[in-house]
């Protein structure tokens, strides 16, 4: 099924986003009808369903056991989930002093923020494609397209700063 497909299935199953339902069902719809949306767009199904059961919680952290119950998935997903997103910046594990549950919560900053201006993923794109056009005969047309996406990536990586910048003056100045 194609991840359009899965977010107007999803659709078809809540009755778009919160219609007819209330409080936390009208949130967990929406925010899987989010998730869907994340995943359509290539961000991985299960660490997009996470993200939004944390971001969508009052306090932006859970345990292992509350994601487990909240999504309706296994452990072991749960697990792999946190890790992507521990992995991308994400979120951090808190332990618990006197219990053995962690707690998986969002950062204090703008998580966001943090993660795109600690994030190397645009760096390291452009050097592997420079890496790939290097492997290709000069004037190939697909030594072009290559050479073309690494001049993408540097150029995502140069405005990226500013970028935020701007979001961050454009958040302050909200009411």
């Amino acid at each position: 099924m194609s991840a359009d497909a899965e977010v107007a299935a999803l659709d078809e199953l809540t009755g778009g986003a919160g219609a007819g339902a209330r409080g936390v069902d009208a949130t967990a719809a929406a925010a899987e009808r989010t998730a869907a949306a994340f995943a359509a767009a290539g961000f991985p199904k299960m660490p997009a369903r996470t993200l939004l059961a944390l971001v969508s919680s009052e306090q932006g952290s859970l345990t292992a056991a509350e994601l487990s119950e909240r999504l309706g998935a296994s452990a072991a997903a749960v697990s792999g989930a946190v890790r992507y997103l521990q992995t991308v910046g994400f979120v951090h594990r808190i332990s618990q002093p006197g219990s053995r549950r962690d707690l998986y919560a969002l950062h204090e900053d703008e998580w966001y923020v943090v993660s795109m201006r600690n994030s190397p993923v645009y760096d390291k794109l452009a050097a592997l494609t420079d890496a790939t056009a290097e492997t290709l005969p000069d004037g190939s047309p697909a030594r072009a397209r290559v050479a073309d996406m690494a001049r993408f990536y540097r150029f995502l990586n140069s405005r990226m700063p500013a970028l935020l910048d701007d979001w961050e003056h454009e958040r302050e100045a909200a009411p």
